[in-house]
């Protein structure tokens, strides 16, 4: 209790620390937390000492965007994972994550696919950097920022639109005021997918009331409640052989409606409140509760050979409920602004996991012969050796778990002005984690009737529980040789506790009798990185950045030792993005990343060495626009450097625009317009997925 007081104190007593006041001029977008932490015009991205992407709601309307993977295609620095077919899975700098995904700042870690109805900006940020937003974002994290009530205005737009895949969706966004000082906004959504693989299919629904109060001149409160509701087939790829992906058997898809399929539904609550306690000074106070529940369920190919593929599967429920509150006070004063914060996570996670149980080999394996239809490229019902099978999600369970997982984090930062054209960027953040892990025993009968079949054993159990805590520094230099060029240097780090993304178990565990997990530090990665952004007076930003990066992981050796093994990552990345001239705009983004995965120097997975993307947009006149775009992804290795690799690839799209009047507006997107055959990801030597084939979206947006 002493230690929150203590917390408490030194956040309030900053207030009165700095009393001086300047006016600071800033220009172009900023990000979602220096809008938190600022009084005035917050710092311009031109200021951060770190790669960002921002993707606004005009882009992701603009480009056809529906989900974050077509985000990140056109993102440099940052390319998609597989994600098993069911979550956003991201490959951010060489390092792979799916729970790096944040909405309005607030940890969004559970596995599912993100919806962009109710998005005013996506920020994408590379490098290591716990500093904002907390452990974890040990490549790079992707913050959502929602759409809010406007007060003093009145506006909604309607959108909708349908694919040649057969896919549909429809969304409205409504603000209204209802009194001076009220607002009130509404965004909903409802998708059917579909896309270009043959028993693929899909629903989502969201809808997420805000509501704005201004309390008085000095205090506003927001208020936001948001449902999802989703469903989709859960599609893991296709085999490989000779060394790639079998481009022969593009169309083949395992599974079914019924044995591949994933299910999700949250509510997620939220409210702050932000005061001006001073012409110097604000509180921001955030309390976030969330409620998810999910479930997968899928069949894969875990094998393959001469055309006899060996099927494995799972299902798997998470129950996750957590409540984040976050205190910051924010002083601003003639030479820089510091801000101090408090945030607290309590999160309660429920987990199991059955594998599938074939009848015949009384295990979770089964093999079986093509058939040498699309239709049907698999009977599920006969072996390879025809006999009769069946499978089910209910028998065998592999592992069961419930955890408890509590954070405070404590940071301090500031922006220093250090002279007229030096700048230092300098902060800290300690994170304290304790997590607790039940492990229900699971025993497994060798013969009779339940054999292979593993049960619950209460014999078993398994208590333990760990505490880390790390301090995770930042610091950026900026030197302005004018107001709209910068160079600088930046160091940071974040780090990942032994429970990893998910909570699941203790990595690299050894906890002894006493159940206490404390034999290896937590991961931890290191970014340093310079660069150098330039702000035209046309409206172009350029971008230009070499990072170098690394992990240290400890690790058992298997000899009762352990040791250091580290992913060293290097690179560069150019973007350059904005209005060429009035009726010309661009975005274009390269990267070139080299990471290896150990000592040896062995080339670490899922990371293209280059990739690039360009969109660029002309508006004929004031009714006709046209778009095109490119992205090109190298060579990538699956697994290992020996293994099978995923070939490069480029992609071409295209995009117009007919804008009659005021307040209507069609565009038609043509995805992958020379219907390239393309394999982005894979998530294991005989799962890579196939790009979408050529399809053509039609939209219309109506402003009232």
């Amino acid at each position: 209790m002493k230690k929150f007081i203590y917390i408490f104190a030194l956040v309030f007593t900053t207030s009165a620390i700095f009393t001086q006041d300047e006016e600071l001029e800033v220009k172009g977008k900023v990000l979602y937390k220096d809008q938190v932490n600022s009084l005035k015009p917050p710092v311009p991205i031109l200021d951060v000492p770190q790669s960002v992407s921002v993707i606004t709601d005009d882009d992701i309307r603009n480009q056809g965007f529906r989900q974050i993977g077509d985000l990140i295609r056109y993102t440099p620095g940052v390319n998609t994972s597989q994600g098993e077919g069911h979550r956003d899975a991201v490959v951010f700098r060489g390092v792979r994550s799916t729970a790096d995904f944040f909405q309005d700042g607030v940890r969004d870690d559970v596995q599912y696919y993100r919806s962009l109805y109710n998005v005013e900006q996506v920020e994408i940020i590379k490098g290591a950097n716990a500093l904002l937003f907390g452990r974890g974002g040990t490549g790079g994290l992707i913050n959502r920022v929602s759409k809010t009530a406007q007060l003093g205005e009145r506006f909604g737009s309607l959108d909708t639109g349908a694919d040649s895949f057969g896919g549909a969706d429809v969304a409205l966004d409504g603000n209204i005021e209802v009194s001076d000082n009220i607002a009130f906004r509404l965004n909903f959504h409802a998708d059917s997918l579909a896309n270009h693989r043959k028993i693929f299919h899909g629903d989502r629904v969201g809808v997420n009331p805000t509501l704005k109060i201004q309390a008085n001149s000095a205090t506003t409160i927001d208020l936001s409640y948001e449902y999802a509701d989703h469903e989709r087939f859960i599609d893991r790829g296709i085999p490989t052989a000779n060394g790639e992906p079998i481009e022969a058997l593009k169309d083949f898809v395992i599974g079914t409606s019924d044995l591949n399929r994933t299910t999700l539904e949250a509510n997620i609550l939220k409210g702050s409140l932000t005061h001006d306690y001073a012409d110097n000074g604000k509180l921001n106070f955030s309390v976030t509760a969330n409620d998810f529940r999910k479930m997968y369920k899928n069949l894969y190919a875990s094998g393959y050979a001469d055309g006899i593929v060996t099927l494995d599967g799972y299902l798997d429920e998470t129950a996750r409920e957590s409540t984040v509150i976050a205190l910051s006070n924010v002083n601003e004063f003639d030479r820089g602004t510091l801000a101090v914060g408090l945030e607290i996570l309590e999160t309660e996670n429920t987990n199991f996991r059955y594998n599938t149980f074939w009848s015949t080999t009384k295990d979770d394996n089964e093999t079986f012969a093509l058939t040498g239809t699309t239709a049907r490229p698999l009977n599920f019902n006969l072996d390879a050796d025809g006999n009769v099978t069946y499978v089910d999600y209910i028998s065998d369970l592999n592992n069961k778990s419930d955890t408890d997982i509590e954070v405070t984090s404590l940071y301090l930062t500031g922006n220093i002005d250090l002279a007229d054209q030096w700048q230092m960027v300098l902060g800290a953040r300690y994170d304290d984690v304790s997590v607790k892990i039940k492990q229900y025993g699971i025993t497994t009968p060798s013969s009779g009737a339940n054999e292979g079949k593993g049960a619950l054993d209460a014999s078993k159990d398994d208590n333990q529980s760990r505490d880390d805590s790390y301090v995770s520094p930042r610091l950026g230099l900026i030197y302005k040789p004018q107001e709209n060029m910068s160079l600088y240097l930046s160091y940071s780090e974040s780090f990942i506790p032994r429970s990893g993304e998910q909570y699941k178990t203790f990595n690299g565990k050894s906890c002894g009798s006493s159940k206490v997990c404390e034999k290896f530090d937590p991961d931890v990665f290191e970014n340093t990185e310079i660069g150098f952004k330039y702000d035209m007076d046309n409206g172009l930003s350029l971008a230009l950045s070499y990072f170098d990066m690394e992990q240290t992981q400890a690790a058992e050796d298997g000899t009762g030792g352990t040791e250091v093994r580290a992913l060293a990552i290097d690179g560069f990345e150019i973007s350059l993005n904005g209005q060429v001239n009035d009726d010309n705009s661009i975005r274009f983004g390269l990267s070139s990343v080299d990471a290896t995965r150990n000592a040896d120097g062995d080339k670490a997975k899922e990371v293209p060495e280059l990739t690039y993307s360009l969109w660029y947009t002309h508006q004929a006149n004031d009714i006709f626009g046209i778009s095109i775009g490119a992205t090109y992804q190298d060579e990538s290795i699956i697994n290992s450097a020996s293994g099978p690799k995923l070939p490069d690839y480029t992609r071409f799209d295209m995009a117009m625009s007919i804008t009659p009047n005021d307040i209507d507006t069609v565009r038609i997107n043509i995805e992958n317009l020379t219907d390239e055959t393309y394999f982005p990801h894979s998530h294991s030597d005989h799962q890579a997925s196939v790009g979408e084939s050529a399809n053509v979206r039609v939209s219309y947006n109506r402003k009232f």
